[in-house]
């Protein structure tokens, strides 16, 4: 959603004609509520606006449309369970109740997806809707909707734009969300009726966010310009396959070589690893490091839909069989960690057949998209699923040589494909662009910017590229821009009744890419769905290729039966934390060469180990206290030798015996991991972060460093002054996992150059040694802490440095003061961590603040599936001050869980109130 937007507000919202005086009453109005106050301000708020948006609840409404009755039962916490006798009448229902809730948020949703945002609010909004019309997710997701998706599934999201549209009728803006009635002070925006495109078009949205390792691309052409192929190995390390194991592990190597065999296939993609730095010619570095560096700065403002796509971020799912529980039937947990948004971007809810039959299909509850139909993650009555991100490679930047109006390929140029968008600007006039693609459908993103033209025309190339021409620029190859049946899998999987269902299920999931964990009442499964592309030997994948060499291009994608999977591992759990899916000595196929590297999957595969050793039976319970592990697997590396660093500065020596006997758990509590994280982001930006280039490191960061392309000995005198260019929640060094295992491959290399810090950058003195640098790095994090938390470490705790702040992701970021503070809530001090698996992502090169979360949390047992367990990150309501905001956000941060009412009288038992949706 939009972090840019430049909306206002004031009294009530003017009307169509009543353009004359607006921003003379907004003035007269913004100092009137100066003077009154918060207080007065709220109450106004209440009476004339707020209330009026609220949902009903009870009693009855008609909806044309429906072929009979729909009955919608909400708990306390507001989360409705709906009834209905066939599916249509399932999905209008759905659909109605969630614009009731939710519906500014789907609203923002689908003018993002569409490159639309700039019509709700105004010009900040241009340079992101030139970039996603660019991308073209909406013309994408309606020929899927009109090529691709099943009969069924059109109808369903018909039924689902039924409801939306029934909810919006004779509305006005500021009946629907106080949002709208803030915006009708500066524009006179009225929402259009919902389409079934406008659903299908946020599956690409999420597939952006989940894309892989387009960023690892980009960073690690940029790093070219100031390290060189080994130092970015270095920081790129093989992924530790003896260590922490991988998803599949036993029972399916077999089936893998006997299809590969069957098919007559072999690997396409080779066995690069994550040191990998590429084999492409890097004739085209200096044009992809001016280009890539312009191009993240268009990447940088695009707004996230689910979560931020960096290292680090991830999400843990795992089953565990009931031969270990103590239940006797298998548990599965889930916690995807995204953005904190507000409201969360998961939507609980139950979609209930009275009768299950051929009329009526669905029984099945769990985590929705506000704006798109079905459940995503979740169980029925048969099975449960959850989902983390598989971080697959499915997508490719290509250096484009342009000639004239097209582009060169295999010696000859091709015209580009072009067409042209109309962005509508409130408040101001269109601006048309111009969109060109090459023949395979890439489009060029360097168009975007201008600076990005420029840089094409003047970038330098060595002798083996074309010359250069009308310049550079870069395209995009990715998966999510081809059409696909995402649609129809989710439909799918909300009624599969077993594993065969659930595979086949499965298997129609091509965007993004997932692992998906699986447990019936006996049996527990996994299984890598996705599209996902083979690629040249040459091109593992790993930066960017040139375009003008078909040699760098995609062959085809890896055969759907030829993904990995595995069933009821002996073993008796299967766990999925974005770690490596298989061992790549047992695979034919490159599925990525930068996975997460297994800290929090490694961990949890431990945690139950140490259970079930000696007979122990897990319970939900267990499950729920595993997702809430603080244990931070970095601090057991680097605290023994800390300890042995002697320190003389009393103070400093104060601090360091904070790590005396400290278990390592980052609770929010904790002075210890609030000293030992500090000592960490200081031993990160002394040995890395001041070594990047500009372009990876954090905002108003600024070095004095010596220029690139100088030769010769380093001289003091002939610095130049740097400043990083990234926000702080994706700047280089972030501290995940990845940086985990950089530090521990060079902790017996003590003389490594990565330890040695110049005199200039340090205070005072310089470093040359693991150990020097260790101990600088404790008295930085010792007098940062004392300026952040004060000189008494009795006071110091890990909550105060790391909080969560939620925000409104529209008006709450960049409205005015006084609606941001109607509209945002916080902060929560959290435990966790970096990499741990209670992950409450922070970036150790922009600070301590939570950047990710566990956007919610669930535990579903397959024994007794009303005595699963959920919680959202926030509530069921988008509207700011309804009662269930943010009602669960203090239980989540607890680590607390919701009952998970599923039968007929579980829900009956704890209904509070029940709305009859009448024909």
């Amino acid at each position: 959603m939009p972090p840019n937007t430049t909306a206002t507000t004031g009294d009530k919202p003017g009307k169509s004609g009543r353009k004359k005086g607006r921003k003379a009453r907004l003035v007269v109005l913004v100092l009137v509520l100066a003077i009154i106050g918060g207080i007065a301000y709220g109450a106004y708020w209440s009476i004339s606006t707020v209330r009026a948006s609220f949902p009903q609840t009870k009693g009855s409404l008609t909806l044309d449309g429906l072929s009979g009755p729909v009955d919608v039962k909400r708990d306390g916490y507001g989360i409705p369970q709906v009834y209905a006798s066939s599916d249509e009448d399932l999905f209008m229902a759905q659909g109605y109740v969630q614009a009731q809730d939710r519906f500014y948020e789907m609203d923002v949703r689908r003018h993002m997806t569409s490159g639309r945002l700039s019509e709700m609010f105004g010009k900040g909004q241009v340079k992101n809707d030139e970039f996603l019309r660019t991308l073209g997710w909406d013309r994408v997701a309606k020929e899927e909707y009109d090529t691709k998706l099943s009969a069924s599934s059109k109808k369903y999201l018909q039924a689902y734009s039924k409801g939306v549209n029934a909810y919006l009728q004779g509305k006005n803006g500021k009946d629907i969300s106080l949002e709208y009635a803030a915006l009708g002070f500066t524009n006179d925006y009225r929402p259009a009726k919902w389409t079934p495109v406008d659903s299908i078009a946020w599956l690409k949205a999420m597939a952006w966010d989940l894309r892989g390792n387009m960023q690892d691309e980009i960073d690690r052409a940029l790093m070219t310009s100031r390290l060189g192929p080994k130092q970015i190995a270095d920081l790129y390390p093989d992924y530790p396959y003896s260590r922490n194991k991988a998803i599949v592990q036993e029972g399916q190597y077999n089936s893998f070589t006997k299809t590969f065999e069957q098919n007559g296939s072999t690997s396409t993609g080779g066995t690069s690893t994550s040191g990998s730095t590429g084999t492409s010619s890097t004739s085209a570095s200096s044009a992809l490091q001016s280009q890539l560096s312009g191009l993240y700065k268009v990447l940088d403002n695009v707004p996230t839909a689910v979560g931020v796509n960096g290292q680090g971020i991830g999400s843990n799912s795992w089953v565990v069989s009931g031969s270990h529980t103590i239940t006797g039937h298998p548990l599965l947990a889930n916690d995807p960690h995204l953005s904190a948004s507000l409201p969360s971007v998961w939507y609980q809810m139950g979609l209930h057949c009275r009768t299950v039959s051929s009329k009526c299909q669905y029984d099945v509850t769990g985590y929705t998209f506000a704006g798109m139909p079905g459940v995503v993650i979740g169980h029925n009555q048969n099975i449960a699923w959850g989902m983390t991100n598989s971080g697959v490679d499915v997508t490719d930047l290509y250096l484009e040589k342009i000639s004239g109006d097209g582009y060169l390929y295999n010696g000859t140029v091709k015209p580009f494909k072009t067409r042209e968008e109309t962005i509508k600007v409130a408040g101001g006039a269109s601006k048309k662009i111009i969109v060109r693609e090459t023949s395979d459908g890439m489009p060029l993103l360097s168009d975007r910017d201008d600076e990005l033209v420029k840089v094409g025309k003047k970038a330098s190339v060595d002798t083996a590229a074309p010359d250069r021409g009308d310049g550079y620029g870069i395209a995009l190859r990715w998966t999510a821009l081809d059409p696909g049946t995402s649609m129809d899998a989710v439909f799918a999987m909300d009624k599969a009744s077993n594993w065969s269902d659930f595979r086949s299920a499965a298997s129609l999931f091509d965007v993004p890419s997932q692992n998906l964990v699986y447990a019936d009442k006996t049996n527990i499964g996994y299984t890598l769905p996705g599209k996902i592309p083979t690629r040249a030997k040459k091109d593992d994948g790993s930066i960017p290729m040139p375009g003008w060499d078909s040699a760098y291009k995609w062959t085809g994608y890896i055969p759907k039966d030829a993904l990995p999977y595995e069933f009821n591992p002996k073993r008796g759990y299967i766990v999925t934390a974005n770690q490596a899916v298989i061992d790549k000595d047992k695979y034919p196929y490159t599925l990525t060469t930068d996975w997460g590297y297994g800290t929090r999957s490694q961990r949890i595969s431990d945690l139950i180990e140490s259970k079930i050793k000696g007979g122990g039976k897990v319970s939900t319970d267990d499950m729920r206290q595993m997702q809430l592990d603080n244990s931070s697997e970095i601090a057991k590396l680097l605290v023994p030798k800390l300890l042995k660093i002697d320190i003389g500065d009393k103070n400093v020596r104060e601090a360091q015996e904070l790590l005396e006997g400290w278990d390592y758990t980052q609770d929010a509590d904790s002075a210890a991991a609030a000293y030992f994280n500090a000592v960490w982001r200081n031993i990160l930006k002394l040995a890395f972060g001041n070594k990047l280039p500009k372009e990876l490191r954090v905002k108003g960061q600024c070095l004095w460093v010596d220029p690139v392309n100088t030769t010769g000995p380093a001289d003091e005198t002939n610095k130049v002054r740097e400043c990083g260019e990234r926000d702080t929640d994706q700047a280089q060094p972030d501290g995940g996992d990845r940086w985990f295992e950089v530090v521990r491959n060079l902790m017996n290399d003590p003389k490594s150059d990565w330890w040695s810090t110049p005199k200039s950058l340090t205070r005072p003195g310089a470093s040359d040694n693991r150990d020097d640098l260790f101990k600088r790095a404790m008295i930085d994090a010792r007098w940062e802490l004392t300026a952040k938390l004060g000189k008494d470490i009795d006071s110091w705790s890990w909550g105060r440095l790391h909080r969560l702040f939620l925000k409104n992701q529209t008006l709450g970021t960049e409205g005015p003061g006084f609606l941001r503070y109607m509209l945002n809530r916080g902060p929560w001090k959290l435990s966790g961590g970096e990499a741990t698996v209670n992950a409450s992502g922070w970036n150790a090169a922009g600070g301590y603040g939570v950047v990710w979360v566990p956007s919610m949390r669930m535990v579903v047992n397959l024994g007794d599936l009303d005595k699963s367990k959920w919680i959202n990150l926030t509530g069921a309501s988008g509207h700011a001050f309804s009662a269930h905001y943010t009602d669960q956000t203090g239980k989540w941060a607890k680590g607390e869980l919701l009952d998970w009412d599923f039968s007929q009288k579980a829900v009956d038992d704890n209904t509070r109130d029940t709305l009859v949706l009448k024909p």
